[in-house]
């Protein structure tokens, strides 16, 4: 059996690190051109060599974005920026339209190619006919069953490789061709300018009552008609590995390191007992914990077994149960003194749970907090201030440090 790739979100240089350390076998990231996170921390060209570089040294591989519908003033450039990215050693670009595709097989050959979900593959002789063009692999449309991607599987040849996502947001558009962003507010989300227009709370107003606002109402729920719940296959992932997928992908370029940490924890190690023990799997509630921690909205599989309660009709706002407060820079098995990089504020005495790659997550108390110079403080108030703790459990560099919302 082919062991699956776990696909991960890399925002900056920060999280592809994280996401690495954490157990992903790739990321995906927007570099300086033509990816549809315009807003998000993208890479420059040193960053992103230093991220491909970190990646390989640990046999992990990047793949970069070039997934917008480029109108002609968007082309300029497209050669270089291509060449530039093969020299770089990125493992793959993920690309929608076929100028930007044939662009790439012209100027590097040797370039993979991924079909992004953008290009709305829902049919397996369409895969086909990209995999012919040169397409390597092939990133379903979300509005596929896991029986329609099992036939996509049985239809492709071995070589066209299948990635589908598993988890994080879901677009209310088809495939997340959208222009509501665009018409409203002048954001065009495919060309990476989504304003989220989808998540907004709308009224109805009649023609000669300018100023009489009417809630929009669907089964008396609530307002939020187009806000989609959140895609969630942990529980499921042998369902989705049985089906064919390759690259199991998780959204969230826009999320924070804890978010990256803990979903890409959770399915990592999903995907591993999978693989000791195919006959003998289990889903581990242990593994859900996390991802009811992490930012989210209600979660729900998606169209994998049919239309399911897709949407949030109560409000648009994210679930936040937990948030990192600290990474951990340094321990000293002797002293059992700690320096941890602030993140959010805590206070001397708190109980906090730790957030490492491996093993479950545990508890520890933070006591003796001081500054740097030994100076005894209460709380670490300041934005990534380094302060020192006393552990009695002993800790390891980059360990995140989590703590409960109250």
């Amino acid at each position: 059996m082919i062991r699956p790739e776990i696909l991960a979100p890399a925002g900056n240089l920060d999280k592809l690190k994280i996401a690495i350390d954490f157990g992903a076998d790739a990321v995906y990231l927007g570099g300086s051109k033509l990816n549809l996170r315009a807003f998000a921390d993208n890479f420059t060209n040193e960053q992103l060599k230093e991220g491909v570089q970190y990646a390989h040294d640990r046999d992990r591989k990047v793949y970069v974005t070039m997934n917008v519908f480029p109108h002609n003033e968007d082309l300029t450039g497209v050669e270089d920026y291509i060449k530039e990215l093969y020299d770089t050693g990125v493992d793959a670009i993920i690309a929608s339209d076929p100028a930007i595709i044939a662009t790439a097989r012209e100027v590097a050959p040797n370039l993979e190619i991924h079909l992004s979900t953008q290009a709305n593959n829902v049919n397996w002789r369409a895969a086909k006919f990209w995999y012919d063009q040169g397409v390597k692999r092939i990133v379903m449309a979300r509005e596929l069953s896991l029986t329609e991607i099992k036939t996509m599987r049985d239809n492709l040849p071995e070589e066209c490789e299948i990635e589908a996502f598993v988890h994080g947001s879901m677009c209310i558009s088809y495939s997340g061709r959208c222009l509501i962003s665009n018409y409203m507010v002048g954001r065009d989300a495919n060309r990476g300018a989504c304003a989220q227009a989808c998540r907004f709370k709308y009224h109805l107003v009649e023609e000669k009552r300018p100023n009489e606002f009417y809630p929009v109402y669907e089964d008396e729920k609530g307002t939020y008609i187009m806000n989609s719940k959140d895609l969630c296959m942990i529980e499921h992932i042998d369902d989705v590995i049985k089906a064919g997928v390759y690259s199991l992908k998780i959204e969230g370029r826009m999320k924070s390191v804890y978010y990256v940490a803990a979903v890409v924890k959770s399915y990592r190690q999903a995907v591993d007992a999978y693989m000791k023990d195919p006959d003998n799997y289990k889903f581990d509630p242990k593994w859900m914990e996390n991802l009811f921690k992490v930012s989210h909205r209600q979660y729900h599989t998606g169209f994998y077994y049919g239309q399911t309660a897709e949407q949030v009709y109560e409000d648009s706002a994210y679930i936040r149960n937990a948030d990192i407060i600290g990474i951990v820079r340094e321990y000293d098995e002797e002293t059992k003194i700690a320096t941890i990089e602030q993140k959010n504020k805590v206070l001397n005495g708190d109980t906090v749970e730790i957030l490492r790659p491996e093993g479950d997550n545990f508890e520890i108390v933070l006591h003796d907090m001081t500054e740097e110079n030994g100076t005894p403080i209460e709380s670490a108030p300041r934005a990534k201030m380094l302060y020192k703790v006393r552990v009695d459990i002993p800790l390891k560099v980059k360990d995140l440090i989590v703590k409960d919302k109250e």
